[in-house]
């Protein structure tokens, strides 16, 4: 079995649902070694509260380069916080996150790598180690969902080819964006190397130019074109996470409705934030209050009733 490790890019504006997160990994997950918390260095103050002998708080600072910054929050313009750079246009929070996520895992002492969003929580016991740490690594796909004309996928999914200079696609193409997914050490280390190959510039460098992408679909692309990497991978088209994907709030029944249909595989639960879905609501439908492992429950069939990572490397 190889080490795994938990690995969450958050900010200041999610900070309660990373708090229903954090309480529900501490509540139902085993198997795991550290869960690595990347936030904006302003941030590290606010997130404190929640690190413990297996929760670290890392300031992003330490895995950005160097000739990345943030504009002060007192010269930000709007809502979107923003990086500047000498190399690149500006770039977004959006961003950031996605290049905080892939050099999280480079940098993690363990082979593998759980990626947590801030909008997931867990609802019943996981053996995450089991999942992750077998001699394969799990590779989630929904086969040919993307279609050329897919106004945000399609247009990342060409992003990708350009940066791992995949020549030819076809349409309708797989999906590899998902929640609670696993990435290898290697295989991201290798994916970085490719896309240097393909661009010439950095990896960091290439995404912050290119802007227009998905981690995840970069990810599982690299996977899927490479025999080596595919090889040491198991595909499958079965999500851990019950999702909800779209911008339409739910209330409580309709979060109750959810669990009652989720499966006995499905551990975990993603209501995304621009649902603007009331937290207070998740809360309440989870009874995540307590902080007593198994008082209240969380289980669906109840409901109605640092360590610190390595210095990163510069190339």
């Amino acid at each position: 079995m190889h080490s795994v490790a938990l690995l969450t890019a958050s900010y200041a504006k999610d900070i309660e649902r990373f708090s229903l997160l954090s309480e529900s990994i501490d509540a139902w997950l085993t198997g795991y070694t550290r869960h690595y918390v990347l936030v904006n260095d302003e941030d590290v103050p606010l997130f404190a509260r929640f690190a413990s002998d297996k929760r670290v708080i890392v300031p992003a600072s330490r895995y950005l380069p160097k000739w990345l910054f943030a504009l002060p929050p007192a010269l930000q313009f709007g809502n979107r916080r923003v990086w500047l750079s000498l190399l690149s246009s500006p770039v977004h929070g959006w961003h950031i996150q996605q290049i905080l996520k892939i050099a999280g895992v480079l940098n993690a002492p363990e082979q593998r790598v759980c990626i947590l969003d801030s909008d997931n929580l867990f609802f019943r016991e996981f053996d995450v180690g089991q999942y992750a740490g077998a001699e394969t690594t799990p590779l989630f796909v929904t086969r040919e969902a993307i279609g050329a004309d897919h106004p945000l996928h399609g247009l990342w999914l060409r992003t990708v080819d350009q940066l791992l200079g995949i020549k030819e696609r076809s349409f309708p193409a797989d999906d590899y964006v998902g929640n609670a997914l696993v990435w290898d050490k290697d295989t991201a280390r290798a994916m970085t190397d490719a896309i240097r190959s393909a661009t010439g510039l950095s990896w960091a460098l290439a995404l912050c130019r290119k802007k227009k992408f998905s981690e995840y679909l970069l990810y599982g692309n690299f996977v899927a074109t490479s025999p080596e990497h595919l090889a040491r991978h198991r595909i499958t088209e079965d999500s851990i996470a019950v999702s909800h994907w779209d911008d339409t709030p739910l209330d409580r029944p309709a979060i109750e409705a959810m669990m009652r249909t989720a499966s006995p595989e499905r551990v975990a639960l993603c209501i995304q934030s621009y649902s603007s879905t009331s937290i207070d609501d998740i809360r309440d439908v989870f009874r995540l209050a307590s902080r007593d492992r198994r008082s209240p429950s969380l289980a669906p069939d109840h409901i109605g009733d640092a360590a610190a990572f390595e210095a990163p490397k510069t190339r």
